[in-house]
């Protein structure tokens, strides 16, 4: 039997002792945030799954929409809603 994972290197144990420590805790930082439980913005439930990459699904409401390769919302995508919800509101006092 294959053990897939160990208390120390978590899901990557099954690379075993391949790729080097530094790659390891890389891959094993991306996979615990692509796998962690995600809120959808339209029915705010933690039931967001990532349907391929870049593609992210409400697993109750059926909201898709696309989001970063390994989490739904990336800082970048944080930073061009707030710039664009700004630039409506001076749009709308002017």
């Amino acid at each position: 039997m294959v053990r897939t994972r160990t208390r120390k290197s978590g899901s990557t144990g099954r690379f075993g002792p391949r790729y080097g420590a530094t790659i390891r805790k890389r891959i094993r930082a991306i996979e615990k945030t692509a796998k962690a439980d995600h809120r959808c913005p339209r029915c705010r439930k933690y039931t967001l799954r990532k349907e391929s990459l870049g593609i992210w699904k409400c697993r109750k409401c059926g909201h898709a929409f696309a989001g970063g390769a390994w989490q739904p919302i990336t800082e970048g995508g944080k930073r061009s809603s707030r710039i664009t919800k700004q630039l409506a509101e001076q749009a709308q006092e002017s």
